[in-house]
């Protein structure tokens, strides 16, 4: 520990959640602090709990609204003018907003989130990476989402905020990739903030399954620390969230994320028999799934192939052992999209109709082409 003693880490978003846990964690290891909030007395409690209890040299406090015109550049230039060398940049601070967009949100809301969200967020990397590149040297970590990666009818501007930040720092990561400054995405899921009461989203069947933000922030810091692009906290049930996410059609995963943002039931609200569907749409995902990656077998060169054969021989239990466990996973989280797939068609059940054909069909055509490739790629093992 105590790697960071001389250097200087700026959080934003640091008076709670998982700003703070990630603030502790700097504090922990030694680093200098400037906590950037809107509360300048939380920051301040937050100052004397780090010096004493983990003997912080120097913690500087910026109170700031940065959903406001060129708080970034304030923030800058304050930094500037304390003749703060800026080491690590982690970009934490956002909002949301729950409601159907057409009709339920507030514009003057959502214009002040995509500020923080995005422009003040935008801001602040160009400044600090620009003195980080004249130093060749310095970390910066985004705050993005699984959602960032993935439809969220109700919550859709913070969807496509975080959207925006996953794509940017992915950006940036290719173009800093030949010098010595790293940027590191982290992709929660829900996580048990203030973020969902601030929201107006505390009543959502989503806040039922919640992650600690000291795990996130524990997660996050590790990545940073080691350069690495992303991070996807929790463990192989959240990392099969990510892949669900890249192979099933998006129809699907607005429709399970439709059913997570919905409201909790009331106890003795009915429950429709919508099984059929579920199992329809999640037999389609799980088929896609499985094609990709035997397409990705298939499409790889001769000589790579005749290497994979090779090594298969000798990694077979290894193998076998990775894949029950990544099996698991799936199922867990297949149970999980099939009940919000259930939830989200209460209400059109001719639209799941439609839906259930339409997978039958896509599942028929997906399964004999699967059969075709896994008799090439079992040809290719044999």
């Amino acid at each position: 520990m105590n790697a960071g003693i001389g250097k200087t880490a700026l959080i934003t978003g640091a008076s709670s959640g998982i700003g703070q846990e990630l603030a502790k964690l700097f504090a922990q290891d030694g680093y200098n602090l400037v906590l950037v909030a809107r509360s300048d007395d939380k920051l301040d409690r937050l100052a004397e709990v780090f010096k004493s209890n983990y003997d912080t040299q120097q913690i500087t406090v910026i109170g700031k609204d940065l959903s406001q015109e060129d708080a970034a550049q304030d923030v800058y230039d304050q930094v500037k003018a304390k003749d703060i060398i800026v080491d690590v940049l982690v970009n934490d601070a956002g909002v949301g907003l729950y409601g159907m967009f057409g009709t339920d949100t507030d514009w003057e809301r959502e214009k002040a989130m995509i500020h923080l969200n995005v422009l003040t967020l935008t801001q602040m990397t160009k400044l600090f990476l620009y003195d980080m590149l004249a130093r060749n040297e310095g970390k910066i970590l985004n705050l993005a989402s699984l959602l960032s990666i993935t439809p969220s009818p109700l919550m859709a501007v913070y969807a496509g905020t975080k959207a925006y930040v996953y794509n940017f720092t992915q950006s940036l990561i290719n173009e800093l990739k030949d010098t010595n400054v790293t940027v590191t995405a982290l992709l929660p899921n829900a996580t048990d903030t203030d973020f969902f009461n601030k929201a107006g989203a505390e009543n959502t069947k989503v806040t039922d399954e919640l992650q600690d933000p000291a795990m996130v922030a524990k997660d996050g810091y590790a990545a940073v620390m080691a350069g690495k692009n992303k991070i996807v906290p929790g463990g192989l049930k959240n990392k099969s969230y990510e892949i669900l996410a890249y192979v099933a059609p998006q129809e699907a995963m607005a429709a399970a994320m439709r059913g997570k943002m919905a409201q909790k039931p009331e106890p003795d609200a009915e429950k429709e028999d919508s099984v059929s569907v579920a199992w329809a749409v999640g037999f389609g995902i799980a088929v896609l799934a499985g094609i990709a990656l035997t397409i990705g077998y298939k499409n790889t060169s001769d000589f790579k192939k005749a290497r994979y054969k090779y090594k298969a021989k000798s990694a077979g239990s290894k193998a076998k052992s990775a894949g029950n466990a990544l099996s698991d996973a799936l199922s867990s989280t297949a149970n999980t999209l099939l009940n919000s797939i259930v939830d989200s068609y209460k209400s059109t059940k001719n639209e799941a109709i439609d839906l259930t054909q339409q997978a039958k069909e896509k599942g028929k055509e997906l399964k004999e082409k699967g059969g075709k490739l896994k008799e090439q790629a079992e040809e290719l093992v044999a």
